[in-house]
Formats: C-alpha cells, sequence, structure tokens
C-alpha cells in the first residue's frame, strides 16, 4: 500500500526499531488509523468490515471443521453427523459455517447494491470494482462446493445437475465435466475434488480481498454524495470515527447473525440435504442454496441448454463492464431521480428472480422468470446507457462539508477538531 508514517513518530523504541527495518506498523498506521476518510459515509459502508469479519469467521471454522470431515462418499454424510454429536461444540462450529455463508451473501449483496446505488464502480475505481466482481463470483463457487460436501440428497443431486451444465460447451464441455468428476459420473473424486477446492480457495480469496482493500486505499472512499474530498474539513481519520462505527454495526451484525445460528439453524437449508446421498432417487425438486437462485432463475429462463448456461454467466460478467455502461457523468443515485426508479425496479427483479429459482420451472413461473431475466440485462445494457444521454440529475453539492450541512447524503456530526484530517489521499 502507498505511503506509511515516519517512523518517528512511533513513541516505543521496539516498535521504531521494527519498523525502521520493517515499516508494517507505520504503513498499518498510515492506512487504517490515519486513513483520510469522507466525513459523511453512512451504514450501509460498514458492510465492508462485515464482510471481512465474515471471511475470518467462515475460514476459522472451515479449517476446524476440516479436521474432522472425512471427504468419502461412504462416510462423508457420517461424518457431518460425527461433528454434529461427538466433537466438542461441534454442533455450533457447523451451525455457524453453515448460516456464517448465507450471512456472508446477505453482506455482499447489499455491499454490491451500495455500490450499485452510489456508483462506486466509476472512474477512478474501475480496478477495485472488477476485483470486487471476481470476489463474488469466487465466493459462488466455493459456497456451491461447500454444499456438496455434506453429501447429503440435495448435494448429491445439485452437482449432477450443476456440473453437467458445463457439457453444454461445445468441443471442451465434455472433458471439463469428466475433469469436475474425477470419472464418468458424480462420486468419491468428485467430492474430493470439491473438498480441496471448497479449502483452499479461501485463501486466495483472502488474497483477492487483500487486492480489493489496496485498490480502494489508492483513490480512497465514495460517499453518498459522489463528490470527492476537495478540502482537509471534508475528511476525518479512519480511527476512531469509522472504528466505532463499523464496530456498532458488527455488533448489530453478530446479533442478526446469532439469531439464526441460535433459533433457526436448518431454516435456510433444504430439507433433503439431511437425507443421505442415494443416486437411485431424484429429489421432486432439485435447487441450489438461496443465494444463487437468482442466477438458478436466469439459467432456467432460456430454453436451450447452451443459452441458459450463457445467460447464467453473462449475468456475472455483465457487472465487469458496468462502469462503462453507465454513461451518466453524476455518480451517487441520491441525485438521480430517474435512476432512483429503476434501481428499485432491478431490486425488485433480482429478489423476483431469487423467489422463481426456488419454484418449479413450469407454467407461469418460466414466463415471468423470462420476463425479469429480460429486464436484468436491459438494466445494464439498455437503461443505464440512456439514462446518462436523457436523464437531467439534480444539482451537486460543492463539496462532501457543504452537502453534510445541507443534510444531502450527510451521515452524523462530526466532533469538533475531526476537520484536521490530512487531505492526502491514500
Amino acid at each position: 500500500m502507498s505511503g506509511h508514517h515516519p517512523t518517528s513518530e512511533l513513541e516505543h523504541p521496539v516498535a521504531r526499531w521494527l519498523d525502521s527495518r520493517l515499516p508494517i506498523i507505520s504503513a498499518m498506521k498510515a492506512q487504517f488509523i490515519d486513513f483520510p476518510t469522507p466525513k459523511n459515509l453512512n451504514y450501509f459502508w460498514t458492510f465492508g468490515g462485515i464482510l471481512m469479519l465474515m471471511l475470518v469467521v467462515q475460514i476459522i471454522s472451515g479449517v476446524v471443521l476440516a479436521m474432522h470431515y472425512t471427504p468419502h462418499v461412504d462416510r462423508a454424510f457420517e461424518s457431518v453427523e460425527m461433528i454434529m454429536r461427538d466433537v466438542n461444540y461441534g454442533w455450533l462450529i457447523r451451525y455457524i459455517h453453515a448460516n456464517g455463508a448465507s450471512m456472508f451473501f446477505v453482506a455482499v449483496y447489499i455491499h454490491l447494491a451500495r455500490g450499485l446505488y452510489y456508483g462506486s464502480y466509476k472512474a477512478p475505481r474501475e480496478v477495485l470494482w472488477g476485483i470486487g466482481v471476481i470476489i463474488l463470483i469466487l465466493m459462488m463457487a466455493i459456497a456451491f462446493m461447500g454444499y456438496v460436501l455434506p453429501w447429503g440428497q440435495m448435494s448429491f443431486w445439485g452437482a449432477t445437475v450443476i456440473t453437467n451444465l458445463f457439457s453444454a460447451i461445445p468441443l471442451v464441455g465434455a472433458p471439463i465435466v469428466e475433469w469436475l468428476w474425477g470419472g464418468f459420473a458424480v462420486g468419491n473424486p468428485t467430492l474430493n475434488r470439491f473438498f480441496s477446492l471448497h479449502y483452499l480457495l479461501p485463501f486466495v480469496l483472502a488474497g483477492l480481498v487483500f487486492l480489493h482493500v489496496w485498490a480502494l486505499h489508492v483513490p480512497g472512499n465514495n460517499n453518498p454524495t459522489g463528490v470527492p474530498v476537495k478540502t482537509p474539513k471534508d475528511a476525518i481519520p479512519f480511527h476512531p470515527y469509522y472504528t466505532v462505527k463499523d464496530g456498532f454495526a458488527i455488533v448489530c451484525f453478530i446479533i442478526f447473525f446469532a439469531f439464526w445460528v441460535f433459533y433457526a439453524p436448518n431454516y435456510l437449508g433444504h430439507a433433503d440435504n439431511y437425507i443421505p446421498a442415494n443416486p437411485l432417487v431424484t429429489p421432486a425438486h432439485i435447487v441450489p442454496e438461496w443465494y444463487l437462485l437468482p442466477f438458478y432463475a436466469i439459467l432456467r429462463a432460456i430454453p436451450s441448454k447452451l443459452g441458459g448456461v450463457i445467460a447464467m454467466f453473462a449475468a456475472l460478467i455483465v457487472l465487469f463492464f458496468l462502469p462503462w455502461l453507465d454513461t451518466s457523468r453524476v455518480r451517487s443515485g441520491a441525485f438521480r431521480p430517474m435512476f432512483k426508479v429503476f434501481f428499485w425496479i432491478f431490486v425488485a427483479a433480482c429478489i423476483g428472480l431469487g423467489y422463481l429459482g426456488a419454484q418449479p420451472a413450469e407454467g407461469i413461473y418460466i414466463v415471468f422468470a423470462r420476463i425479469l431475466t429480460i429486464y436484468y440485462f436491459a438494466h445494464f445494457l439498455v437503461v443505464l446507457p440512456l439514462l446518462g444521454i436523457f436523464e437531467t440529475p439534480r444539482p451537486l453539492p460543492n463539496s462532501i462539508s457543504e452537502a453534510v450541512l445541507k443534510g444531502q447524503g450527510g451521515s452524523a456530526t462530526v466532533p469538533a477538531g475531526a476537520a484536521s484530517a490530512p487531505e492526502k489521499r491514500g
């Protein structure tokens, strides 16, 4: 990360000695304590910190579970039950990990929606946004592989259906499916592959998160107005103002998380996954976890198998091009009246796709899924480019401080003296 405070500013002699040889302390101080942050960030900006917490929770709980899990088709289901019953606090660790995946996606979808609404993908944050999209795709892959590991009915048949999709790709499809399976059907080699990747890829994800934070600290944070920091009065140090604010939000999120762990630990799972996998019995309705349902609905909305696969992946890939598809010069949706309407229609369409993904692929459900799929892509490819041409935004404030004083996208009153934060961006 760029820049660090001089070693001479450190008070403890041991810290000065270490920092003169490895300037990690001063770099952390510059990037995570003194880092100048817009003073009008609202609570939607706390979900970045929540996501980092959830990543740590998932990695730690996952490592502990891996110590007791047996990746074999004859033992996997039994080993999960053994963890629940015989391992000290195994039930708690498993419920934390299973529900933690859902909480991870709750936070990442809110984080993504905030970025879409406030234009956090626009220049100079294109690389930051692109890394975030890669993180989202990798999260989905990790979550899918984790869903297979209990080796219940939905695990087995979900793996069978989803991996079979790659067979629709011309020329290379069949070899990809055989590699994923480790043979000619979903079986023990498949489970071993998924277990290995599910265990290792979260550490790759952690590396991408580091790059994501690094890319954030180059241009600095976006803010609800979309107006950049222009004077020292527009920014405050990250600590203690946002560490306290983020800490409060994290505590509230942990309480929400704990409700699911202790009072509804199995509610977000599928009942069929508490039945051992049986290749001879097909479940009445095969569905992925709730956080993948919108993309599953898009997949099934297309009559062609290959077309459905292309549409499903295109629904994620289109996010990469969002910085160039949105032609408006105004960053924040708070000052774009027409954009607000279409944004909430888009959110409703995504929720609708999630509902339809959980329904049978028949009748009126398919019709509505096709309508919402069309709107999903139209929002990025038609609506956003045209809004930049025809929309008349509201006047922007001259500075963040002016917006805070007028209540336009401001969050809270800034304590006296906080305005003396340095103007220099990381």
